[in-house]
């Protein structure tokens, strides 16, 4: 029996039964990252899971690289729409993005956040002595 690890939900594709998007995984994987690397960076996903991700990828390459560059120009239409930080937030992100008060604020879209706060909430429960079933 043929085990489906990629769901396409709203239009978006992610792993199936969690949150983590394709996306996260696949521009991973371009930077030459390992599956197991991968799954270190995405607690909550199993090695299994990982490679079946990559595997669904590569089986659908050029219909997948063509969602990401649909994704990639979504967000920069909402970077180009969306409205100016707040004059307390601006500085700051001129800071992290390297350039000065003249230029108009980036707000820089990590694509491992998803990881990053996986990993942060695991943590946070580890830590207060629950542990998943």
């Amino acid at each position: 029996m043929a085990k489906e690890y990629i769901e396409e939900r709203d239009g978006n594709y992610y792993v199936a039964g969690t949150r983590i998007s394709l996306d996260s995984i696949i521009h991973t994987f371009r930077r030459g990252e390992f599956p197991e690397t991968i799954c270190q960076n995405f607690e909550l996903l199993r090695l299994e899971e990982v490679y079946g991700a990559v595997a669904y990828y590569l089986a659908n390459q050029a219909g997948i690289d063509a969602y990401l560059i649909r994704q990639d120009e979504k967000w920069a239409e909402c970077r180009r729409t969306s409205e100016p930080l707040p004059g307390r937030f601006a500085g700051k992100a001129d800071a992290h993005s390297g350039r000065g008060a003249r230029h108009s604020p980036v707000v820089k879209v990590r694509f491992l956040a998803d990881a990053d706060l996986n990993r942060a909430i695991v943590n946070g429960v580890l830590r207060r002595g629950c542990r998943p079933e």
